[in-house]
């Protein structure tokens, strides 16, 4: 929900706006992943869905607003991105695969009929949350009273390292 507005905040380079938007869509959606756990009858078979869809778009929103201002460079960008467009086009395969017959796209939009569990493995949760502090560095950059370009540059790497480790560990575990 708040991405568009991160977003817009980035491209005004209104940096500290976007990373307090960013600290209350992370706590938020930690609470909600908390609440979904805690409370099982909480939890939705559309919530488990939408959950992971929402973080992605988040991601992928803050990347590419990041790198049209020139705080991210593109090919970083470029892999986070097309890693996840790989993996949702393999999610959406399985799916179809695994429906039975007949596939029709009702059906695979229906999430009330579940025909495949994909988990997220250790090494993706661990990039996702590099991924986040990545952006999150970047947002708070501006305003460190120290040199952080470093630190960025090292950061930029270790984020392209596990979101490749990351898009192989669902190649190889499935």
């Amino acid at each position: 929900v708040m991405s568009p507005f991160i977003g817009y905040a980035i491209i005004k380079e209104d940096f500290k706006l976007a990373l307090i938007m960013l600290i209350v869509a992370g706590v938020t959606d930690f609470l909600d992943g908390l609440i979904a756990r805690t409370f099982p009858n909480q939890a939705s078979r559309l919530g488990s869905f939408l959950d992971p869809l929402a973080d992605k778009i988040l991601i992928t929103s803050l990347f590419l607003t990041l790198t049209y201002s020139g705080h991210i460079p593109l090919p970083l960008t470029l892999l986070v991105v097309s890693r996840d467009f790989v993996l949702l086009c393999a999610g959406i395969y399985i799916r179809l695969l695994s429906l039975p017959p007949p596939r029709t796209l009702r059906r695979l939009l229906d999430l009330s009929h579940a025909t495949a569990q994909l988990s997220p493995t250790l090494i993706s949760k661990v990039n996702t949350a590099v991924q986040l502090i990545t952006v999150a560095s970047t947002l708070a950059a501006p305003s460190l009273p120290f040199p952080h370009e470093d630190i960025l540059v090292l950061l930029w790497y270790l984020t392209a390292a596990t979101t490749v480790t990351s898009g192989f560990s669902y190649i190889f575990a499935r």
